[in-house]
């Protein structure tokens, strides 16, 4: 297996790299871009991976203030897991050596309003693609329905994303033979965060030692 950092040490990348998002100072220069394209023609080395939602307002890279190359990222609606998001990340973690990966869901995210719909008002007709996504992400409304009962709408959704974001992590941590194994003898960590679509703020809070 490949060599990388170790998952901390991405983890202070990634939020450093959003600090510089959210203070307007970021350092991507589209130039230097230019010539990095040329420099990954043969090789890539990812830092980290992101299994984020497929939302046009939660670009990984911006967001982080990184570039070409820098992580490896997966956009489904809703940040779900699904087979190929998990070989996705196997493969990652195991040709390129990733030992970060962050689950990214956001702030009013429309899949997660849509599954909270859903299981208020259950439809029918809706396509089986979409019935998939929908199914994947009720389990996290559900729990969030369950520990925050009849409080107001905007406290719900809020529970809702952060559940479903625990649940994607919670999947990949125990779903996959092969991630199962890097983190207990290669340190590879899964965590779960959310971005503020209001500040613009990433809050790493879930599967993040102690210590960070």
């Amino acid at each position: 297996m490949p060599d990388s950092i170790s998952a901390l040490e991405a983890l202070d990348r990634l939020r450093a790299g959003n600090a510089r998002f959210v203070s307007g100072e970021g350092t991507r220069d589209l130039s230097l871009e230019h010539a990095r394209r040329l420099d990954l023609v043969s090789a890539q080395a990812p830092f980290a991976i992101v299994l984020g939602c497929s939302d046009s307002r939660v670009p990984a890279e911006m967001v982080f203030d990184l570039g070409l190359g820098d992580l490896f990222v997966i956009r489904v609606a809703g940040n779900i897991v699904a087979p190929s998001q998990v070989g996705s990340i196997e493969f990652a973690a195991v040709r390129f050596g990733v030992r970060l990966v962050v689950v990214l869901g956001h702030s009013q995210c429309g899949a997660v309003q849509a599954a909270l719909e859903e299981l208020e008002r259950p439809s029918e007709g809706r396509s089986p693609n979409l019935g998939f996504i929908m199914r994947s992400i009720l389990p996290g409304v559900e729990t969030a329905a369950a520990l925050v009962g009849a409080q107001d709408r905007e406290t719900l959704m809020g529970r809702a994303v952060r559940e479903n974001i625990r649940a994607s992590a919670k999947h990949l941590r125990q779903g996959s033979d092969i991630l199962e194994q890097l983190i207990r003898d290669n340190g590879l960590l899964v965590v779960g965060a959310e971005y503020s679509l209001e500040t613009g703020v990433v809050e790493f809070f879930d599967g993040v030692p102690s210590a960070c």
